[in-house]
This record gives C-alpha cells, sequence and structure tokens, in this order.
C-alpha cells in the first residue's frame, strides 16, 4: 500500500499541474474573448476546471490576467469550489481516502 500511495501522491501532483496549466490558458481564451466580445468561456466550465484541481491555475490567471475578479457571485462560488477541491484531498491522502483508492483504483 505504501507503494500505492507514493504513486498516487505523484499522480495527484501531475493532475494538479497539468489541471492548473490547462485552467490557466481556458481563463487567458475568455480573456481574449471579452476584450475581442466574442464567445466566452461559461462560468460553469470555469468553475468545473477549478473543482477538479485547476484552482490554481484559475488563481494566477484571475491575478496575472485580471480576469473574473469584479464580480462577487463568481468569486464566491470559485472559493467554494477551492474549499470542496482541497476537502476532497484531505480526505484522499487520510487512511480512510487512500483505502479507498487503494480498493478502486490499486490494480492500476
Amino acid at each position: 500500500m505504501t507503494e500505492f500511495y507514493d504513486k498516487m501522491l505523484v499522480a495527484i501532483a501531475c493532475l494538479y499541474v497539468a489541471f492548473s496549466l490547462l485552467t490557466f490558458l481556458v481563463y487567458g481564451f475568455d480573456k481574449m474573448a471579452a476584450i475581442r466580445r466574442g464567445w466566452r468561456v461559461r462560468e460553469d466550465t470555469l468553475h468545473m476546471f477549478g473543482i477538479l484541481g485547476g484552482w490554481p491555475g484559475a488563481i494566477l490567471a484571475q491575478r496575472l490576467l485580471r480576469h473574473k475578479t469584479r464580480k462577487r457571485s463568481f468569486r464566491s462560488t470559485f472559493w467554494g469550489t477551492v474549499f470542496i477541491n482541497c476537502a476532497a484531498l484531505v480526505w484522499l491522502l487520510s487512511p480512510f481516502g487512500a483505502a479507498w483508492a487503494y480498493r478502486n483504483f490499486g490494480g492500476l
């Protein structure tokens, strides 16, 4: 199980990096669309990327691109997705969550 846990940590880190990069790019696309008054990315889609682990990239995009920083309802929902993602991560790294992951994904 220790070997599985180590692999799970690496996989989780890789997923966070990949989703953060993808989320940053999606925010960038949406920022450009906002400037050009073109097709926009749905806020639900941005939140989905955040809750799947892309929230660090979303925070960077919000700060560096100055995008999605004014609308209070968006920010409230965004921070809710960050909380949910972090709570899920804490559970997954707990003995209960790790045992669940091992039972369901240990053979992969």
